[in-house]
């Protein structure tokens, strides 16, 4: 309970130090729960292979190296595979945004022909796929395999990203649109000029969405794939954390045994660390517009 006294001031009773003292270690342990996962895969990737091998790291490295990281970044198609990732999650994201929000632009307006059609089309791709068969001999129809535009063109549109957007454009003002169209601009220019800076912070959140999933699936890569120079980052690192101990030690084995001390307890986490860090570090940037956006295209 609270009380007030006479000088309008909010006086803590034992009973609300109480709840805020449970409330307040309830959500200490769950941020313990949440952080520390990715906190012992730092630790442990900072910490030398054979040393970790005995047990008892759990806050910070017992022997500090950097023999985990060299190790992985030394591996003979890692350099070429976070180019192929980095062009792939550039180049996917605008063209996706820009694909989705045109496709999502032109059905926010109810006079649009076939617009029930596209928007029944649209849910039902949300809940149903054609199988993993069905799309590996389209996309071999279509001279897509083994091409890096495999990662590209099949990964334009996002069906929810869309229903996002929808909602995000017809929370603009028809005003806006009539005024440009009345000056002689184009649907086209309409969009890019004036729809897409108005709802910034919903284009920004669905950025963020394509980039971290171009940046992290690798099934594509993995099922259309088997040119080694093609092969994107996250198929590369899923396949050392696969490997067993042995093979582990193939993959990256090109440093002299007597100097290695990595094994595959501390790469695999180095390689998770590896992965996760550009998007990481790009997430802030981002962050501002986040909340924003999706609660401006939920909002209907």
């Amino acid at each position: 309970m609270i009380k007030t006294n006479n000088k309008n001031s909010i006086k803590r009773t034992l009973e609300d130090n109480v709840i805020s003292i449970v409330v307040g270690i309830i959500i200490s342990i769950v941020f313990f729960v949440t952080i520390y996962p990715f906190w012992y895969c730092i630790v442990l990737s900072f910490n030398e292979g054979t040393d970790a091998l005995r047990g008892g790291i759990y806050l910070w490295p017992r022997k500090f190296t950097f023999d985990n990281y060299y190790a992985v970044i030394g591996i003979e198609y890692i350099p070429m595979a976070f180019f192929v990732s980095v062009c792939r999650t550039l180049i996917g994201t605008i063209l996706c945004v820009a694909f989705t929000g045109l496709f999502a632009y032109s059905i926010s307006h109810e006079n649009l022909i076939g617009r029930k059609l596209y928007i029944t089309a649209m849910l039902i791709i949300m809940y149903f796929s054609g199988g993993l068969i069905p799309q590996y001999m389209l996309y071999k129809n279509l001279g897509l395999m083994n091409t890096f535009w495999v990662y590209i063109i099949p990964n334009l549109f996002a069906a929810f990203n869309a229903v996002i957007m929808m909602n995000a454009f017809r929370e603009v003002p028809k005003s806006l649109e009539e005024a440009a169209i009345i000056d002689g601009a184009n649907d086209m220019r309409v969009f890019f000029q004036i729809i897409l800076p108005v709802t910034m912070p919903t284009m920004a959140t669905m950025a963020l969405y394509s980039g971290v999933w171009h940046w992290n699936t690798w099934t594509d890569s993995a099922f259309f794939i088997s040119n080694k120079n093609l092969k994107t980052l996250s198929n590369i690192m899923i396949n050392l954390i696969n490997q067993s101990e042995s093979a582990a030690q193939t993959l990256v084995g090109n440093l002299n045994q007597s100097q290695v001390t990595y094994t595959s307890m501390t790469l695999r986490p180095a390689a998770m660390i590896i992965c996760v860090l550009p998007i990481v570090a790009v997430y802030p940037f981002l962050q501002k517009y986040f909340v924003k956006g999706v609660m401006i295209g939920s909002i209907k």
